[in-house]
């Protein structure tokens, strides 16, 4: 029987566990329930707390920062704060990201008065279970901690699911139990991983030959194999990137990710080859990837709306290996696991091909087969056209996407668009700026245009199924505090509509002294996205330059928003200690001049966030949603 340690109390014991999963800062909102636990968080020292304006931003921050760090961790007080921070677990849940929510409800003492008198005090529901219930549908374990002695094993329960499983946990610890004894903390937390059996190696095998019989089926038409990978998330939440290298490193097989594993591995590694996702890839990657390409290897990639971008299903040319199973073409085999099947299938390719066997550049490939024959007679199709007109190889192609947003020659002040703006940070990122950089992209139309910023590993961070809009803000403070990313500076790219829903967390990044530079992408104070997605005909109607001229054509009423000044914001939140800047720009020379600043360490706008207001005309949108827009209607 374990003694029980007068020096250890269960607020101590989850300090000592959170630290000793290498958790740095525990992001929150304090309440009176959750007092004594950051008393004695504060006392050990090992981890720092922060603050935030709401909970839904500390939600957001432990998101980010366990994307980066492989689990994070927020606190909130009962119902009123647990509630808000729902939809971050949701989010979490969604997306396999191994999140710790704690929840300090109201003391036993009251507990017991409710049930014996129907007593309420502030927060608490008639129904006690009420916030256990919610949390059980986006967590893989929850639990209620009113038992001292039961403690160290509840919580050990939760953080070792969370580990193993890379989902969210719930912990709601009664306030009174936060000081009693409880004993040490024992053996380590470790993740548990599913047994490898000799059924697991057969099924294993078995995906492995039939991954090998698809490429071989799936041939080009000079009857060499030409597969292309398409690596996903789970690459990225089961830190696997170092697999995926050695296997393209060793076969050389071409690569495409998908939008949620931007930059899991280094965008200039030869074999990538760009970021696939639909109909809203860019035009070369979504020829290479669909129409040159013969068959589909997914790895650790999700079949969801973002990554799919338009498209409704895989064919039977496609293997599809996520969520614990692999499906080749019509076959399903169930129990194999990410992290075997990549070796295993490196293994497999490097003895049927060679070393570098499956070695190619599909651009120069493809441009070299489509290019126009001479003489008089070779008639193109539209399709063959289309090829012909791509880049050479691969290296133009990724020398297309750096120095179309090189430093403006005109003398004209060009108006900014969604394209221009991207493509100009793309040159500023590759090879203007001394710093580095995390790009945290938000949903909609400032995701869309970030998927062809060439970025090294780990530079990358969007929340690409769940889509909360203003992910973000709150986003942008976890990946500065993690210990891997802490020495880059966060990139924020946010729709007007989405920063009014979490405008107040540049509060958190001002109180830090976060360096970080929010772009809030103002196309004239609507949802886009939402306008996009209900009548994609309004981008093809004709629209003066400005979003209140009487002759450009209004979107719908519901998508309407308030009109703000996002740059005077940073007022508000600044203080004498604290500097915080805003600015706007509506030009290329706006956007040039700003740059500069940004990269000269001795400008005040570098001293603290920075917030940017991009204004951009109503009908404007990234040309990769272009595929939405009715062609026989656009305005060119």
């Amino acid at each position: 029987m374990t003694a029980i340690d007068p020096g250890c109390t269960v607020a101590r014991y989850l300090a000592l566990r959170l630290a000793e999963l290498g958790i740095t800062h525990l992001f929150g909102v304090p309440g009176n329930h959750l007092g004594p636990f950051l008393t004695t968080l504060r006392a050990e020292g090992d981890v720092e707390w922060v603050g935030t304006p709401t909970e839904g931003g500390a939600g957001q921050a432990a998101d980010a920062y366990a994307r980066v760090h492989g689990v994070g961790a927020a606190a909130v007080t009962y119902s009123v704060g647990a509630f808000n921070l729902l939809n971050a677990c949701g989010g979490a849940y969604v997306e396999r990201i191994p999140l710790i929510a704690v929840n300090a409800s109201p003391p036993y003492e009251q507990w017991q008065n409710h049930r014996a008198l129907g007593l309420l005090t502030s927060h608490m529901s008639p129904r006690p279970e009420s916030n256990l219930d919610v949390y059980r549908q986006v967590t893989v374990d929850a639990q209620v901690i009113s038992h001292p002695g039961l403690a160290p094993g509840q919580i050990d329960a939760a953080l070792t699911a969370c580990l193993s499983e890379r989902r969210p946990v719930y912990l709601e610890v009664m306030e009174d139990l936060w000081d009693e004894p409880c004993p040490e903390p024992e053996a380590p937390i470790v993740p548990r991983e599913r047994p490898f059996s000799a059924r697991n190696q057969l099924m294993l095998n078995h995906a492995v030959d039939a991954i090998l019989t698809l490429v071989e089926e799936y041939p080009g038409p000079d009857g060499r194999p030409r597969p292309i990978v398409w690596a996903g998330e789970e690459i990225d939440r089961f830190r696997l990137g170092g697999r995926l290298t050695d296997l393209v490193e060793a076969t050389g097989v071409p690569f495409c990710t998908t939008v949620g594993a931007k930059a899991v591995v280094d965008e200039d590694l030869p074999q990538f080859h760009g970021v696939y996702n639909g109909g809203a890839s860019h035009p070369d990657v979504h020829g290479i990837f669909k129409d040159w390409a013969t068959c589909r290897i997914g790895l650790g990639a999700w079949s969801t709306s973002k990554n799919l971008g338009g498209e409704q299903c895989v064919g039977t040319d496609w293997v599809m290996a996520a969520n614990g199973g692999v499906s080749v073409g019509t076959s399903y085999f169930p129990d194999v696991q990410l992290e075997q099947l990549l070796p295993a299938l490196q293994d497999a390719l490097v003895k049927a091909y060679g070393t570098g066997g499956l070695t190619a550049d599909y651009y120069a490939e493809a441009h070299a087969h489509h290019r126009p024959l001479s003489g008089h007679h070779q008639a193109l199709s539209a399709d063959h056209q289309a090829l012909s007109g791509r880049p050479a190889d691969l290296e133009r192609h990724r020398a297309s996407l750096r120095t179309s947003g090189s430093r403006s020659r005109h003398a004209d002040r060009r108006r900014l668009t969604y394209d221009g703006v991207f493509d100009r940070i793309n040159h500023f990122l590759g090879q203007e700026t001394g710093d580095d950089w995390t790009v945290v992209s938000d949903a909609a139309f400032s995701l869309i245009g970030s998927v062809n910023l060439s970025l090294p590993a780990g530079g990358f961070l969007s929340q690409v199924s769940w889509l909360s809009i203003g992910w973000s803000v709150g986003a942008a403070t976890g990946a500065a505090l993690a210990p891997e990313r802490e020495n880059a500076r966060p990139m924020v790219f946010v729709g007007d509509g989405a920063f009014q829903e979490t405008c107040q967390e540049i509060s958190t990044h001002t109180r830090l002294g976060l360096r970080s530079v929010v772009f809030v992408m103002d196309n004239g104070h609507f949802y886009g996205i939402e306008q996009m997605l209900v009548r994609p005909s309004y981008y093809a109607e004709r629209g003066s330059a400005e979003p209140d001229d009487p002759d450009t054509a209004d979107p719908d009423f519901y998508n309407v928003l308030h009109p703000w000044h996002y740059d005077r914001l940073a007022d508000v939140f600044a203080g004498r200690h604290t500097p915080a800047n805003g600015v706007t720009i509506a030009d290329t020379r706006d956007l040039d001049d700003l740059l500069d600043r940004i990269n000269d360490p001795a400008d005040p706008v570098n001293a603290g966030p920075l917030l940017v207001r991009v204004r951009l005309h109503r009908h404007d949108y990234p040309r990769a949603m272009a595929y939405k827009v009715p062609k026989e209607k656009e305005n060119g």
